[in-house]
């Protein structure tokens, strides 16, 4: 069965330019964009039953903007002046320089990796004397926890916000030809919305080891895997498979 149309379980490509959209053309498929889950902040008595102390930290382990945007959040709710003199270790420049929206930049010790957590944990090794606090969401992937143990940097973890599924159910009566998710939380906020979700011919697509393992999980047909040796992109994984597809007629 041919591909004529996806449904991308992420929000929509800002700007006009994305290689879903030139996809989309080059095979004449309908390509939609949908966030199956969305990130919610603990409120504050939430944050206190954790019973971790801003002021015990003196350096911050920042993964994505998000976990910016919440770090300020709850220091704001609770009335933590956050001292000039804190370390901000993140994953990448884009999330140091995301900090520029609390404070400035240039007075402030700043550090970042390339973007991974191994690159910021050597980073981090020249910095062993400070104690690091690591804001995170309720489903941390575990190579980064196990990576920094893995690299003798202590730390603490605090959940400042939760992934949950987003409402979905005005697509209860929408058919795909494939599914694409990048997540295990994408998965569950299907079954969430669609308890009695049956895949039949539907295809899908998963990106990363933990989301193939959720799909298979929870006895769903895995059809496609990314990255690939060569496809190591979603949308080139697509691209393959949609010509598969063409091919078997």
């Amino acid at each position: 069965m041919a591909i004529k149309s996806i449904l991308v379980s992420q929000p929509k490509p800002e700007g006009e330019k994305s290689p879903y959209y030139d996809l989309a053309d080059k095979y004449k498929i309908k390509i939609d964009f949908r966030p199956f889950i969305k990130v919610e902040g603990v409120d504050s008595k939430e944050f206190r039953s954790q019973r971790i102390n801003f002021s015990d930290f003196s350096g911050i382990i920042l993964t994505s903007k998000v976990a910016v945007d919440h770090f300020f959040r709850i220091a704001e709710e609770i009335r933590f002046e956050v001292p000039d003199d804190l370390k901000y270790f993140c994953i990448s420049e884009a999330v140091a320089l995301y900090l520029q929206k609390y404070v400035t930049y240039r007075k402030r010790k700043i550090f970042f990796g390339k973007q991974t957590i191994e690159q910021l944990a050597d980073v981090m090794k020249k910095h062993k004397n400070e104690k690091f606090l690591l804001p995170c969401t309720d489903i941390l992937r575990d190579n980064i926890p196990i990576t920094l143990e893995e690299q003798k940097i202590e730390f603490s973890k605090v959940i400042l916000y939760k992934t949950v599924a987003a409402d979905l159910s005005d697509l209860e009566d929408v058919k795909y030809d494939l599914l694409v998710f990048f997540s295990p939380g994408g998965i569950e906020s299907l079954f969430k919305n669609f308890p009695d979700f049956i895949q039949d011919k539907t295809c899908i697509a998963a990106f990363g080891t933990t989301t193939a393992q959720a799909v298979l999980k929870n006895n769903l047909r895995l059809d496609l895997h990314a990255p690939q040796p060569n496809a190591p992109s979603m949308v080139g994984a697509i691209e393959l498979f949609v010509k598969e597809k063409l091919k078997k007629g």
